[in-house]
């Protein structure tokens, strides 16, 4: 066993399969896990820094960035916010979810506060749990194939013969080297 499946299986949570069920690399997933409880509290504490200027679309641009970096926290650290009760259910059922829902409900949860507010605190603090979403997103795409298999699909794409050479754009036209008369003139 390496000394990253000890680690692993250390910060596993109860219940969690050991075997990991998709092609990501333990990088990317800690990565995604680190990124996105550092941008939760940026954007808490950014938000509470937007509030202070007292106009209705800075105070909804703040409370919302202060709402989007809690639940952030919540689903990415769930042990940091021990003191709320349904955090743990809340970040099992996130935990199931693919990929690609997190990265799209990261995204969407950070775009009303740059679209009410922008600007350097909004900008940077929505910024980071956007980062978190594109993290997410390229999980989601998956692993790369390698370079023999894709220059194998490129020639096995290459290798197919057009089956019908003659064109669907307009009716009865007949190609270039065609050398009778044509049967109907398409004007072509």
């Amino acid at each position: 066993m390496s000394f990253q499946d000890k680690i692993s299986a250390l910060m596993a949570r109860p219940g969690q399969d050991p075997v990991a069920k998709d092609d990501v690399p333990w990088w990317m997933k800690f990565a995604g896990r680190g990124v996105g409880t550092f941008a939760g509290f940026v954007a808490m504490f950014l938000g509470i820094w937007v509030c202070v200027t007292l106009t209705v679309a800075n105070l909804v641009a703040g409370l919302w960035q202060i709402f989007a970096g809690f639940l952030l926290v919540c689903c990415e650290a769930p042990c940091c916010c021990m003191f709320v009760e349904h955090v743990q259910k809340l970040a099992d059922f996130i935990e199931n979810r693919p990929y690609w829902n997190r990265a799209a409900a990261y995204g969407l949860l950070a775009l009303p506060p740059l679209i009410l507010n922008f600007g350097i605190s909004t900008g940077f603090g929505c910024g980071l749990i956007l980062l978190t979403a594109v993290i997410y997103g390229m999980m989601a795409l998956g692993k790369k194939a390698s370079a023999d298999e894709m220059r194998q699909a490129a020639r096995a794409e290459n290798a197919v013969p057009p089956t019908n050479t003659r064109s669907n754009l307009v009716a009865h036209a007949q190609p270039i080297s065609f050398t009778g008369t044509p049967v109907f003139d398409s004007n072509v």
